[in-house]
């Protein structure tokens, strides 16, 4: 299925575009252009140095790498950061460090994944009663443990 590329502009000298490392991957890493140490316990805003134009009807997730989470407890306030189609800004993570010890972030650092996903924007209707079904307003928990 064809797609239409996805703009990228690099505002800081050493940003580099959002890239798949392996052919398949999803999501497109996001690295840091500036260096930061979060404290555990605490998040600190890390600029990625790139804005983009999304293609109609795609929004960009920004959500945690797996391996950051895994090894160091790193994870994002936000998760999933969305990026609006509209928006032209620089691309920012919210990084949280819920790990033990203090982690440094360096410039070139992949710090973050980039999700391109359709969206749909349907009309808001306003109804008496919603079509009922089998589950019904059934909620957490509802389905049980196994």
């Amino acid at each position: 299925m064809p797609t239409a590329p996805l703009e990228v502009q690099l505002l800081h000298a050493d940003a580099v575009a959002p890239a798949r490392t392996r052919e398949g991957d999803a999501g497109h890493d996001l690295r840091a252009v500036a260096a930061e140490v979060i404290p555990p316990g605490e998040h600190r805003v890390v600029p990625t140095g790139i804005a983009i134009a999304l293609p109609d009807g795609i929004a960009g997730l920004v959500t945690p790498r797996s391996g950051l989470a895994a090894q160091h407890g790193i994870t994002l306030v936000n998760t999933p950061g969305l990026i609006d189609p509209n928006y032209r800004g620089e691309i920012k993570v919210i990084l949280r460090n819920e790990g033990r010890e203090r982690f440094a972030v360096e410039p070139g650092d992949r710090i973050a994944q980039l999700l391109l996903v359709p969206f749909s924007a349907p009309p808001i209707r306003i109804v008496s009663a919603l079509t009922s079904t089998e589950r019904g307003s059934a909620g957490f928990g509802s389905s049980g443990r196994r």
